[in-house]
């Protein structure tokens, strides 16, 4: 084979081979051998005519275009072997001729990447402040959602539960028709339309009320913007909440149970600057990650980027696929050429690609590393936050090579933001606890148990 580097850069190699007779000798009798197998030739059985009949019969170029699928990528693997290149990613290929066979291969190389001073990163983590008045709005919140609803015989209030059956007209069209739906009128709700609420209060059980309100002019539904709404609203039932003492028998009422009011209470306290810690980290570990893009530099040959953008694409169409809408048919509500979107994208692409280079090199620099123990730890963890149901299925699940794949990376990325914390913090080196796979980051963050403040808001 003769082989020319075209250009030589420190991201990429672009090379043009030439095969000769006697390299492309043994790929042609592969070719005629598969070629022989499906092609009826009269006088022969399938496979038993001869490469000189075959020739004839087809031509010696269809064995040349049969023999590329292999001949190609194997000799530009010896190629590759012998001119000791390593390739980061597929080459791009391109068939200049077919007598003999030349192509030219465009390599990419790995990354350049550069972190500049990246140990002088420092950031300043906020002090956590939990006050009192956090804690008693959990308290309060917890004690809320735990009150049943009771029925009242007053006029309707803010914060009542109301079972009411609605209608509304516009224009004598019919546009709501709500049987026994049941409605909290509040101050600041403003369905169906702004002032509802307020036109409930000091309706009694059993009476109806007739008012109108007005569309708001940047409503959806545009035939329905700025005309009048005339409701006729009768209110079935009126609830309210019996709110329990905040006392040591409430508090063996949460969750599992506590001893006591002022366990509740420490409990509430100690989630909610774990909460805080944690928005922190994250925090933090976002700003180093900007203060990192400051400092790097990255060379990459413009295919690892187009490659990139391909992959973004591909994606796109899969997420699109599984809201079972065509590629094709979400351009064509958004107004755009697949020509313009991937333009869209690039950006997206590049900033994508530069943070994984930048955070490769971080662990290859920090030598930051993620065992099978690790991903069999992590595994474990996720099957017991299920609380134990479907174990053998789970673990199924979790054990194809693509999930322990994605869990590898995953935690990879977790140790990875948690050391570039510590860098943050003048830590000179990681701890084993510092760079346990339980940390968070941006991109990927465990499933943690649900916070009694969280569980307030539902």
């Amino acid at each position: 084979m003769n082989v020319t580097k075209d250009s030589v850069t420190t991201t990429e190699i672009t090379l043009t081979i030439a095969m000769d007779t006697d390299d492309e000798e043994p790929f042609l009798n592969r070719s005629y051998k598969r070629v022989a197998s499906r092609v009826r030739i009269p006088g022969f059985r399938p496979g038993k005519a001869p490469r000189s009949v075959i020739e004839n019969h087809l031509g010696r170029e269809a064995l040349v275009h049969e023999a590329l699928e292999f001949m190609i990528p194997e000799s530009l693997d010896q190629v590759l072997k012998d001119e000791d290149i390593q390739a980061w990613m597929e080459p791009k290929l391109e068939v200049l001729g077919m007598e003999p066979v030349s192509y030219k291969a465009v390599v990419p190389l790995e990354p350049v990447v550069d972190l500049g001073e990246f140990q002088a990163i420092r950031l300043e983590r906020e002090p956590v402040e939990v006050t009192d008045e956090q804690v008693n709005e959990v308290l309060e919140s917890l004690r809320f959602e735990a009150a049943p609803w009771e029925p009242v015989e007053r006029a309707l209030a803010y914060g009542d539960l109301a079972t009411m059956n609605v209608k509304g007209i516009i224009e004598e069209e019919e546009v709501i028709d709500d049987q026994g739906i049941d409605f909290i009128p509040q101050e600041d709700n403003n369905l169906p339309f702004p002032g509802f609420s307020t036109h409930l209060e000091g309706i009694l059980e059993g009476e109806s009320k007739l008012f109108t309100l007005s569309v708001p002019d940047d409503y959806p539904q545009e035939n329905y913007a700025g005309k009048e709404c005339q409701f006729n609203v009768e209110v079935l039932s009126v609830k309210e909440k019996n709110l329990a003492e905040l006392d040591d028998e409430f508090a063996k009422g949460v969750r599992d149970g506590f001893e006591s009011l002022e366990a509740l209470t420490d409990h509430v306290r100690q989630r909610l600057v774990d909460e805080s810690e944690a928005t922190e980290t994250r925090r933090l570990e976002v700003s180093g990650l900007e203060e990192l893009k400051k400092l790097a530099k990255i060379e990459a040959s413009e295919l690892v980027y187009e490659r990139e953008l391909d992959m973004m694409y591909e994606e796109r169409a899969r997420s699109l696929q599984n809201q079972q809408m065509s590629m094709e048919l979400y351009l064509s509500y958004v107004g755009q050429t697949e020509e313009e979107l991937r333009e869209q994208m690039k950006p997206q692409a590049e900033e994508r690609l530069n943070t994984m280079l930048m955070l490769r090199k971080l662990a290859d620099v920090e030598e930051i590393e993620v065992g099978d123990e690790d991903v069999e730890v992590e595994i474990t963890n996720l099957i017991e936050s299920t609380g134990g149901n479907s174990d053998a299925s789970m673990m199924q699940a979790l054990n194809t090579e693509n999930a322990r794949e994605s869990i590898r990376s995953s935690l990879m990325n977790r140790k990875i933001m948690a050391r570039l914390v510590e860098i943050s913090q003048g830590e000179e080196s990681a701890s084993p606890a510092a760079t346990d796979a339980t940390d968070t980051s941006p991109e990927s963050e465990p499933e943690e148990e649900t916070s009694l403040a969280e569980e307030a808001k539902e």
